[in-house]
């Protein structure tokens, strides 16, 4: 029974988790790219208005604040599509989205973010994504909890087989439990388990993955 309380709990967790996944892209849509679309709207309202009086140069004043913000709409829009289901990840492999991510993430907060993952592009397609979305939660914690100066992700064959992964930053170690059961989850969903070290120095986290081949 306590086994399976604990099972119920940390489904609980994850569930927890994706639900406030959920709602934090639904405040995302809500507060940035459909405010910013009605307030295209409006400027188009505006120079329809301007165009209908014979202004011409303020309607195109007008056309032209609302091209630039309609480009920041997209970009803004592109990039939550990324962070969902990178294109990148389908199409050239776990290593190049990686390493996308990282330079993305890096730039935006000054991390110095290395990935060695080429090993991993022998798992399936469906465990590269289930370890993309483990390395960017692990990316994120680092980034609420610091940011970190540096972050790392090391994909090594495994002495007793499959493949280890090393995830490690120097950020203020995390102590929401939560958090890091999550993260356990996501692992155990994947038939690896998910250790944790940490010290003043920073998080390292450790899990071996049994390698399926491409496509189960």
């Amino acid at each position: 029974m306590d086994a399976d309380e604990e099972r119920r709990e940390q489904t609980d967790e994850i569930l927890a988790a994706e639900q406030d996944e959920r709602r934090r892209i639904a405040l995302f849509l809500h507060d940035g790219p459909v405010q910013s679309l009605a307030g295209v709207a409006l400027m188009l309202d505006a120079a329809l208005n301007f165009l209908a009086r014979g202004e011409s140069k303020e309607a195109g004043e007008v056309l032209d604040r609302a091209l630039g913000r309609t480009r920041t709409t997209i970009g803004e829009l592109r990039d939550l599509s990324f962070n969902l289901e990178p294109v990148v990840l389908r199409d050239h492999g776990i290593g190049t989205a990686l390493q996308a991510l990282g330079d993305d993430r890096g730039a935006a907060h000054g991390i110095s973010v290395e990935i060695d993952a080429a090993a991993a592009e022998t798992l399936s397609e469906r465990t590269q994504a289930a370890l993309y979305a483990i390395v960017r939660e692990a990316l994120e914690g680092a980034i609420r909890r610091g940011p970190p100066t540096v972050f790392g992700v090391r994909v090594r064959t495994a002495t007793e087989g499959g493949l280890e992964i090393e995830i490690s930053d120097d950020a203020p170690v995390e102590r929401r439990r939560r958090s890091l059961e999550v993260l356990r989850e996501r692992a155990r969903t994947l038939g690896a388990a998910l250790d944790v070290d940490r010290d003043d120095e920073g998080t390292t986290m450790r899990l071996i993955l049994p390698t399926y081949p491409r496509g189960e």
